[in-house]
């Protein structure tokens, strides 16, 4: 942290990749089933001139909304509510990725993702059921829980702590992600003895609204597309800009949870 007069800021963006949903309507299993997602991942993307991004992505996304090349692409057209409006890695034509890599690639950014596999989540939710009849998984319950368990390993010290999370679906959940960090902040302290963020300020926002989560959509799709597909090229282009992603349900050398970084590089995915 710094002296009053000049108080230290971070700046941190979080959206997920994939859904957490393990069952339909009815209670039947969705896992291992076509369209429903292997993986779960949440990421945080700390990004250290954030009006610098925005102003560098609304230039981008202007210039090639003008370019003729793309005219006719269905998803550069104002009425589809798509790449016009806010990029976005799932919608975007592999041109306009490239770019947007591109652009990112020059900014000063942190990217820290935490993945479960959705199949290893179902044998603990069976397990648990045996043990607690009553119990029913939720959805947000394993948001929340990755939300406490990407906030509570390190990162650097600050006397103002801003986090913008992207909104999820119709209901405001800002008091159900407070908690959450309020929890990851406590276990950092009762861990290593000192409070990390003097203040911390949490705001729900979209993508069109706020370019930071535009952003680290993209840090997530490439590490979807890593884990649901065994793709590494996008992983590629943004590993000087990842600080750490840990696999809750890896196991490689007998334990589980692996965390990758810089001396320890992704390795290969696995159903575990």
């Amino acid at each position: 942290m710094t002296d009053e007069t000049n108080p230290s800021e971070l700046h941190f963006f979080v959206d997920e990749a994939g859904d957490p949903t393990l069952f339909d309507s009815k209670g039947r299993i969705l896992v291992g089933q076509e369209g429903c997602s292997r993986t779960f991942i949440l990421g945080k993307l700390d990004v250290d001139e954030p009006a610098a991004l925005e102003a560098a992505l609304k230039q981008l996304r202007g210039d090639l909304l003008a370019d003729p090349y793309f005219k006719r692409v269905p998803s550069m057209q104002p009425e589809r509510g798509k790449t016009a409006r806010a990029f976005h890695a799932k919608d975007d034509v592999p041109e306009v990725r490239r770019e947007v890599f591109r652009l990112l690639a020059g900014f000063d950014l942190r990217f820290y993702g935490v993945v479960r596999t959705k199949s290893a989540l179902l044998s603990y939710v069976r397990q648990r059921n045996e043990r607690e009849p009553g119990y029913r998984y939720r959805g947000d319950e394993l948001y929340d829980t990755l939300v406490e368990e990407l906030f509570r390993r390190y990162h650097p010290m600050t006397d103002q702590l801003n986090i913008c999370f992207a909104k999820r679906g119709s209901k405001s959940r800002t008091h159900a992600f407070r908690t959450a960090i309020e929890r990851a902040e406590a276990r950092f302290e009762s861990d290593y003895g000192v409070r990390r963020s003097a203040t911390v300020s949490i705001v729900a926002s979209t993508p069109p609204e706020t370019a930071g989560l535009q952003a680290v959509d993209y840090c997530l799709w490439a590490l979807q597309r890593y884990y649901e597909r065994d793709e590494d090229r996008y992983m590629e282009l943004i590993w000087d800009q990842v600080v750490e992603i840990e696999d809750i349900d890896r196991i490689e050398g007998g334990r589980k949870g692996v965390v990758y970084n810089k001396k320890r590089p992704l390795a290969k995915s696995q159903e575990a």
